[in-house]
């Protein structure tokens, strides 16, 4: 009998990153551009073709996580669900049992990819931990020794930055994102790449190293993100590099929540994508 599968999706400003499990097991994956004005047929056909391409017939589909940082897309994702894998879907916010205490002085403010990596995180790794998202924007979520989410820091992400530089400076190209072999520039690109990708490593290092002084705890360090790897290769701080934490955390929040997923419990309609106790 072929298994069922549990799929995934975490919606970011720039990307969808889709997955699906069999078990415990992330078989496959795939990401695509967030384009907020497509439609949920757009978005049926898109999911149909890539589990067609993996041999996964849309029956197999016996669940549905989401995570999203764009509430216009999700009248479209939501009416997708429905339509196309006839499945309601757990949607990462508040009424969800997260097994978190966030002490956020207003919990429903923490972004529902940040509650999906921080449950990953301390599912994986323990607490104390420092989860460092290198995505649109670069964020630190901070765990104390107690598995409790304290809080943490918001910048902006080295994509961003870039776009900036580009838009705002006349004289400066778009360029790659990649490590340069030295940090003195020898062309307007390398000096570009060196100032992002070095000043980037350069921020992560001292927000990382101002977050132990303030409060000391063995922090385990894990880095994620399509950009975690680039900036790892050069951090003093980060330990780990898990670049599918967030799909994690919502196959193990879904976990927590099967009973919504059986009937048990009302699903959480569209709304905040915050977080609490639960």
């Amino acid at each position: 009998m072929t298994a069922p599968a549990l799929l995934v999706m975490d919606i970011g400003n720039s990307n969808i990153s889709i997955g699906v499990f069999e078990g415990a097991v992330l078989a496959h994956r795939w990401r695509v551009a967030t384009v907020k004005e497509r439609t949920s047929d757009e978005m049926g056909l898109l999911i149909k073709l890539l589990c067609q391409d993996k041999g996964i017939p849309l029956s197999r589909v016996e669940g549905v996580a989401i995570c999203s940082v764009v509430p216009p897309l999700m009248p479209a994702i939501e009416r997708m669900c429905q339509d196309y894998l006839r499945q309601a879907p757990l949607i990462v916010g508040p009424g969800i049992r997260t097994g978190l205490a966030i002490k956020y002085e207003n919990p429903r403010e923490v972004g529902a990819d940040r509650i999906a990596n921080a449950v990953a995180a301390i599912h994986l790794y323990g607490p104390p931990l420092i989860i460092v998202d290198v995505g649109t924007a670069t964020t630190f979520c901070v765990i104390d020794d107690h598995g409790q989410y304290l809080g943490g820091v918001i910048a902006p992400g080295m994509r961003t930055s870039t776009e900036a530089l580009y838009e705002r400076a006349a004289k400066l190209p778009h360029i790659e994102l990649t490590r340069p072999r030295q940090v003195i520039g020898r062309s307007t690109v390398t000096s570009m790449q060196s100032g992002v990708v070095y000043g980037f490593i350069g921020l992560v290092d001292g927000i990382i190293g101002r977050i132990r002084r303030e409060l000391p705890l063995p922090y385990k360090v894990v880095a994620t993100g399509g950009l975690a790897a680039l900036v790892a290769e050069e951090s003093r701080e980060i330990t780990t590099v898990h670049p599918h934490l967030t799909l994690e955390g919502l196959r193990i929040l879904w976990e927590r929540n099967r009973h919504v997923a059986a009937g048990e419990a009302p699903l959480r309609r569209p709304g905040s994508t915050g977080g609490g106790q639960a």
